[in-house]
């Protein structure tokens, strides 16, 4: 893991991305994570894929401070993710964090998010920006996770690889990448996966399959980017488990999930053109542009007297989703010196981002007469769109040993939704909303030596509510029914950090303190027949400290990163805990903490690479033995703090193997993860109206994997 990567400009990604949608980039001095006035760490290829499963980005980023990254066992939610608290609120999918696959959104302009499509077997790296600078990414981005594939180059190669494990974990993939024609030809990247499990408990069996394909051109005008994926799953949802049926079994499912057979079938396709051109001077001018389609058909385990009412949506999900967008920047670059001092360097940036999503939303009863788990009648029918349109500015001065950067970005957020199903107790509830606000950061550096520099930083930020969380209204009867909530209002915060970074010899280390000060949190109000209300609240904060760092001798390297996080209601307000329920009763006081965030997270990691002499030598040359440490503090599961999941530490032990023959490469791994079986819940369903908190992780597993490839 490089400390601090993406750190430069304001913690934004390498300049070879054409598709990079912040807008000034940090070139080779940002992935040595040095000279930054933000804070960013990157994961490269190798510690993504060497050992590693490369289904879920929680094998590899777990590993990064101030990010709180839980499998949850079921692949029909995607995985929790929140930085440095943001986030944490999502009872499925990613919310108040930007998500992009080489600079394509992977959130809807509604903030809502996925990762499941990220093809890990493909990934140059991923870089993950936290902290004030990460704001100028647009709206709900508390913190950002950018995923850049390989350029294609010569020799071309081509991977093949396979990992097996317990419930019948299998997933197969091939990767190749190359260059066509000559020195100014096309290069080419592709991956295609396959990912089957039976699951660990009951009603968790899944599929997925990826692909993905990039081409990519420089010339002397500057490069040009086209890359387009696919994305096709199933899952079955065992959702979550009370507290009796954890403690009694967390092997076993809700017989709820059976009975109204929950699951999740997902298609998505989308492509995406980007074009870099250098007009001479220190001036470029920058276009990407993206299209997709989204299609969700999801049933839920919502109780048939639910489901009646005339306000019901239904137990079945059956979403159309269409999106796009566009990002024109211009960029100034231009470094001087008059000979008598240090050299001076100044970036300037201007831009014009836009995005958009029409979702045909139609809602369905989950049974038919008395038979669950099948389609019933139509019960709602709606277009939602969503669109952002976000101008920018940024620039950064560099001198010496100081450098200055800030950034300006004016985002508009419009929410629209259209109520074609009206009827008898059923009125039009079509709604409109508009969220905007002035999203601004400034950060300072300062290099004391050439082994260690301060830096700083101060911003604004503004998220605002999904349409899922606009989408129900608290009846009268304290029924969560259908119909536009245009007065919940976005959350607004102010962040700073500041820190030290260090470098020397093998060591590398950083050290980060950060404040988040937060006015309208959205927390959730009511909970009825499967359905959530939204309201604001009052004051949040969430103060941490963030330690990382990384040495390497050699034949060994070992990491650490550690974080340590409270986060806090300020003021106190009112929610829901028995369902149905009219109106919010329940006090949660000022000073509860925030659910779903450990106080504390540790992550060890050491590798070692030993020695062997004749006959062995060859054979074993590439032989790497690892041991992992992962530590989650208590996860509160609600607002009220009235239960949590408890605290665990949790240890992996692996083995890797390589040999080279000619052109041929042949890699082989065994990882044994929850080395001690370990009983721990993965993650918690933060709020979940019927108290089933917990989703349990998975105990003592072994796996083990291999893969080929060749240099053409």
């Amino acid at each position: 893991m490089t400390i601090g990567s993406a750190a430069a400009s304001g913690a934004s990604p390498p300049e070879a991305d054409a598709l990079a949608p912040i807008v000034v980039t940090a070139g080779e001095e940002g992935r040595s994570g040095w000279n930054g006035v933000g804070t960013a760490d990157s994961i490269d290829a190798e510690e993504l894929r060497d050992g590693q499963l490369q289904v879920n980005l929680s094998e590899s980023l777990a590993r990064i401070p101030g990010l709180v990254i839980r499998n949850r066992e079921n692949y029909a939610q995607d995985l929790q993710i929140a930085i440095r608290g943001a986030g944490s609120r999502a009872t499925f999918g990613i919310r108040g964090l930007r998500l992009f696959v080489d600079g394509i959104p992977a959130s809807a302009p509604d903030g809502q998010g996925q990762v499941a499509h990220f093809p890990l077997g493909a990934a140059a790296r991923i870089d993950v920006v936290r902290g004030p600078f990460a704001t100028l990414y647009g709206g709900s981005s508390a913190g950002v996770i950018l995923l850049s594939t390989v350029d294609g180059s010569r020799p071309a190669t081509v991977d093949g690889s396979a990992v097996f494990g317990p419930h019948g974990f299998r997933r197969g993939s091939l990767q190749g990448q190359g260059a066509l024609g000559d020195a100014d030809g096309w290069s080419w990247g592709l991956e295609a996966t396959r990912f089957r499990t039976d699951g660990q408990r009951p009603q968790s069996a899944a599929r997925r399959d990826t692909g993905h394909f990039k081409l990519a051109r420089i010339d002397e005008g500057g490069r040009t980017v086209l890359i387009a994926n696919l994305h096709d799953s199933e899952a079955q949802d065992p959702l979550g488990l009370n507290r009796a049926d954890f403690d009694r079994d967390p092997t076993q499912t809700a017989a709820v999930a059976r009975g109204f057979d929950t699951r999740k079938t997902t298609r998505q396709q989308q492509a995406g053109l980007a074009r870099e051109q250098r007009l001479g001077a220190g001036h470029t001018l920058e276009a990407m542009t993206y299209v997709g389609q989204r299609r969700v058909i999801q049933y839920q385990a919502i109780p048939v007297g639910a489901q009646t009412p005339p306000g019901s949506a239904g137990g079945v999900i059956d979403l159309d989703r269409d999106y796009w967008g566009l990002n024109l920047r211009w960029r100034f670059d231009r470094a001087w010196s008059d000979g008598a001092g240090p050299e001076r360097r100044l970036r300037l940036a201007a831009g014009l981002a836009t995005d958009q999503q029409r979702d045909d939303r139609r809602g369905y009863e989950n049974f038919v007469s008395e038979q669950t788990g099948i389609r019933g009648r139509l019960r709602r029918d709606e277009r939602n769109r969503a669109q952002t349109l976000d101008p920018y500015l940024q620039a950064d001065w560099q001198t010496g040993r100081w450098r200055l950067a800030a950034g300006l970005r004016y985002t508009t957020t419009r929410f629209r939704s259209q109520d074609h199903y009206v009827t008898a107790g059923n009125g039009d509830d079509s709604g409109r909303s508009r969220y905007e606000g002035l999203l601004p950061a400034l950060g300072l550096r300062y290099a004391w030596s050439p082994a260690l520099e301060a830096y700083a930083s101060v911003g604004g930020g503004l998220e605002t509510p999904t349409l899922n969380e606009v989408a129900y209204t608290s009846g009268a009867a304290g029924t969560g029914t259908s119909g536009f909530n245009p007065s919940l209002a976005a959350a607004r915060s102010v962040s700073s950090e500041a820190g030290l970074r260090g470098r020397g010899g093998p060591a590398r280390w950083t050290a980060t303190f950060f404040d988040i000060r937060t006015r309208d949190e959205i927390v959730v109000l009511t909970n009825s027949g499967g359905r959530s209300t939204f309201g604001n609240a009052g004051r949040t904060r969430r103060q941490g400290l963030e330690l990382a760092g990384d040495v390497s001798g050699s034949n060994w390297t070992a990491s650490l990163a550690w974080t340590w996080l409270d986060a806090r209601y300020r003021d106190g307000f009112l929610t829901c805990t028995a369902s149905p329920c009219a109106s919010p009763s329940v006090p949660v006081a000022a000073g509860n903490a925030i659910p779903g965030l450990p106080r504390q997270q540790l992550a060890l990691r050491a590798d070692w690479r030993p020695r062997f002499s004749a006959p062995l030598a060859a054979p074993l040359a590439g032989a790497v033995l690892g041991v992992e440490l992962r530590h989650v503090g208590r996860l509160w599961v609600d607002d009220r703090n009235s239960d949590a999941a408890e605290a665990v530490t949790l240890l992996a032990v692996s083995a890797r193997l390589q040999q080279t023959v000619g052109p041929w490469v042949f890699r082989q791994f065994l990882r044994l993860d929850n080395l001690t079986d370990r009983r721990h819940a993965g993650s918690v369903i933060v709020n979940d109206g019927n108290g089933r908190y917990f989703e349990p992780g998975a105990g003592r597993s072994l796996y083990g994997g291999l893969s080929v490839s060749r240099s053409f």
